[in-house]
């Protein structure tokens, strides 16, 4: 942890790009711009976009609390003033101010606890010392399932087999041998942080002693080796409920990356990919169906057998149906939480693609039988474009 006078010594406006006098919403914009670009998640392995995201996370913490940056404001005039002290002694006023009030206030105020939630702290090692910096809530996880488009809008339950990091069987967590057990830090007496003054100022580091963690273990589990942690697979049931759509996510919580020294484990978030499906399409809670239909059957009207998820259903088509109507059949669709959707069937009229002779006259001798316009308006409006000039 680096000491305190050196992040009022740090430009925290540079380091997000912004002017000084920039707005809240500004600073609010810019960084999340840049945490979208520079998040771990979206370069693992790259330690240089890591340690960027850092110096914008830490910046953003100061200047996105008013109080805590009016403080490193004055803090910094105090500095570029020579003010006697340097940044932590008494100002021309001659006043002082406690600088854990800006890293979050209390004497165990300070950044690390900021990144030590944002990257999960040190990882496991050997040694007599646990090298984790105090209870660190365990990393969320991603897993991606795919379901039948069926099996979607039903519901289902899945196994699922993942391979990660674990609380360690052999320790249950600890990082001690079986048989023995961490024993309380002398030097901060568990709490992970001991107090400092310097100056005029005073402010909490981490325990040297224990980096942190509050505890010493003496004789490393041989399995995890003191960590607490070891790659393991394991296998979860994933309840997927009822309509749900491709892309959404479904939350396990607990279920993510093992806590360390006490702390929660993360979540796991399931990514779920549904197929398409032969015949069925969706619109919100709708299931979407077109059914072919004959000209007879669209004019004389008919009942057609048409497929549902869960079987069939009986579907009326009223005499003069046009192509293209969509009969609606009520609570046969995507049944969830809220509400169970309807069934919407497409009627279109397929028309032949060849005619034998006997169809070819009966057609006709239907055309002769009913001469009735089925385009009146187009036929009255070439009409008129056609009509001699000068002629009402």
């Amino acid at each position: 942890m680096t000491a305190p006078r050196d992040y009022y010594e740090k430009d925290f406006y540079k380091a997000l790009g912004v002017a000084k006098d920039a707005s809240a919403s500004e600073i609010k914009k810019t960084y999340r711009k840049l945490a979208r670009e520079l998040h771990p998640d979206s370069n693992p392995g790259d330690a240089a976009a890591e340690a960027r995201f850092k110096e914008i996370s830490e910046a953003y913490h100061v200047l996105s609390d008013a109080k805590r940056r009016k403080e490193y404001d004055e803090a910094q005039q105090m500095v570029a003033a020579g003010a006697p002290g340097g940044f932590g002694g008494a100002g021309r006023g001659g006043s002082t101010f406690d600088m854990s009030d800006l890293f979050g206030g209390g004497s165990g105020g300070n950044l690390s606890d900021l990144f030590d939630g944002l990257f999960g702290g040190a990882g496991g090692g050997t040694g007599t010392r646990s090298t984790s910096a105090g209870p660190q809530r365990g990393r969320d996880e991603q897993a991606e399932v795919s379901l039948s488009f069926a099996d979607a809008a039903r519901g289902t339950t899945l196994p699922l087999r993942l391979s990660g990091p674990a609380t360690c069987t052999t320790c249950r967590g600890s990082g001690a041998k079986p048989g023995t057990s961490p024993r309380i830090c002398p030097t901060c007496g568990g709490s992970g942080n001991v107090g400092v003054n310097q100056g005029g100022f005073s402010f909490s580091q981490p325990c040297p002693e224990c980096r942190g963690a509050g505890r010493l273990v003496d004789d490393p589990c041989p399995e995890c080796r003191g960590s607490g942690v070891t790659t393991q697979t394991r296998s979860l049931t994933v309840r997927i409920p009822s309509g749900v759509r491709d892309g959404g996510r479904i939350k396990l919580a607990g279920k993510g990356g093992p806590g360390r020294n006490g702390a929660p484990a993360g979540d796991l978030y399931v990514t779920v990919h549904v197929a398409k499906h032969e015949l069925f399409g969706r619109s919100g809670d709708d299931l979407t169906l077109t059914v072919p239909i004959t000209f007879t059957e669209a004019a004389l009207g008919t009942t057609v057998r048409v497929p549902t998820l869960d079987g069939s259903v009986s579907l009326k088509v009223a005499a003069g149906t046009p192509s293209g109507r969509t009969l609606r059949v009520r609570g046969r669709g995507v049944k969830t939480a809220k509400r169970t959707g309807d069934l919407l069937v497409t009627v279109t009229v397929a028309v032949p693609q060849s005619l034998n002779s006997e169809a070819r006259s009966a057609l006709e001798a239907y055309a002769a039988a009913q001469p009735d316009d089925p385009r009146p308006e187009i036929t009255a409006a070439l009409g008129a474009v056609q009509a001699p000039r000068g002629e009402n």
